[in-house]
């Protein structure tokens, strides 16, 4: 992607990935700023890589974002180990570069923004994930990060 005046561009796509379901966030680089995009629902691999499919067909992103869960002191547990298979799969099926971002309290946080936003616990589920994620990807910018 081109770019000018030496800001990168391009579109981000960042997964908060999980067993049953996965939130996804878009972003921009240049702007920096994450949107919460959709949940894909169920646990096999063909229908949720057929959807990743799609999605990036549709956004075209320069890159990707996994959020890697930490214990709160920092150690890996199962699912670490889980999120950085599935972020090596979608570099294997996408040629995409694929970085972590930290995602400790993300879903924490999600149900709070949601709460605070108005949306009462049952609303709030079919969002989560897709908040979380986009949560992820705006820490992922805040931090600094580059393609």
């Amino acid at each position: 992607m081109p770019e000018s005046s030496g800001q990168a561009t391009g579109a981000v796509l960042a997964f908060d990935f999980g067993e049953k379901r996965i939130g996804v966030a878009t972003g921009e680089w240049q702007v920096r700023q994450a949107h919460a995009l959709t949940t894909i629902h169920g646990e096999a691999n063909a229908p949720r890589f057929a959807a990743i499919a799609t999605l990036i067909q549709e956004w075209q992103p320069r890159s990707l974002v996994v959020g890697r869960p930490l214990s709160l002191d920092g150690d890996e547990h199962a699912m670490t180990a889980r999120c950085e298979r599935f972020a090596n799969q979608l570099r294997g099926r996408f040629g995409l570069s694929v970085d972590y971002a930290d995602e400790r309290l993300s879903s924490v946080a999600a149900q709070e923004s949601l709460r605070s936003a108005g949306h009462n616990s049952r609303k709030a589920g079919k969002h989560l994930d897709a908040v979380a994620a986009q949560l992820i990807l705006q820490d992922y910018f805040d931090s600094g990060a580059s393609p």
